[in-house]
């Protein structure tokens, strides 16, 4: 892929008010490009948005539910009157829930497919038009190293980011001909607010850990992957392996898990 260059392209980015998202809304205006920040917190919306402006960058705050219509076409309606149209999708927002799947009641799995899966799909789809006349445009789907390999405790959220996965690796093909890239990130457990905003956590485990990739750094791997023009990263070390150990070593891998899961 032909190296992409980031100045003046016009941007949405979901779940910017913190963690991954917030760090994406800054390093993308800090290469020039204009961002409408979404997310459901207002007062971090607007503080992220000043200190942009106070930069010189360009960051517009809009507050809603990804999982509205409503909110999704606001976000190109917004698009289309302040920027004249629309060339980075990036799709941050996400949920996560930990328990066991016996355990749990179905609105627990319909609220995380909610929110990671249909939510991103209708946003592309409301956005399409709009990409298919953008200058390099670009779809960013945030995933998971846990769309390549599921984990217990997580199985909800696993299944979700299973279908955005290969979700996104058909769009993409589809979209080759409209010249429209998608770019899945896999990142693994990042330091963010994460755990702490998960829907449920019957577990009574510490899913914090002290190797968990800084949201700085997961947006910058982001954006350099977004420049060259990249399909698909998986960000860590550690990620890989177990993607491999997948592959290769499947009946191991599943005795580890589960015993992760015990």
């Amino acid at each position: 892929m032909p190296y992409r260059n980031l100045q003046n392209k016009r941007a949405v980015v979901t779940g910017a008010s913190s963690g991954i998202g917030w760090h994406l809304v800054q390093q993308l205006a800090a290469e020039g490009v204009s961002v409408i920040a979404c997310a459901r917190r207002a007062e971090l919306l607007d503080d992220l948005s000043k200190q942009i402006q106070s930069k010189g960058g360009t960051c517009i705050p809009l507050v809603g539910d990804i999982t509205s219509e409503a909110c999704r076409q606001e976000i190109i309606d917004v698009a289309d009157r302040e920027f004249g149209g629309l060339d980075i999708l990036v799709n941050n927002a996400g949920i996560g829930a930990m328990g066991r799947f016996d355990e749990s009641a179905e609105s627990r799995l319909r609220k995380v497919f909610e929110v990671n899966f249909f939510a991103i799909a209708e946003m592309i789809r409301v956005s399409l038009p709009r990409l298919k006349q953008g200058h390099s445009p670009l779809i960013v789907n945030m995933s998971s190293v846990l769309a390549h390999r599921a984990t217990p405790l997580k199985s909800e959220y696993c299944a979700s980011k299973f279908a955005l996965h290969g979700f996104s690796d058909a769009l993409r093909a589809e979209l080759a001909n409209d010249s429209i890239d998608l770019l899945l990130v896999s990142p693994s457990t990042t330091d963010s607010e994460f755990f702490d905003h998960a829907i449920e956590d019957t577990t009574g485990k510490n899913w914090k850990t002290r190797g968990a990739m800084p949201p700085s750094i997961v947006a910058s791997k982001t954006i350099r992957a977004m420049k060259k023009g990249k399909h698909e990263i998986i960000l860590t070390h550690g990620g890989r392996l177990i993607v491999w150990m997948d592959r290769l070593i499947p009946g191991i891998a599943n005795r580890i898990m589960a015993r992760y899961g015990q």
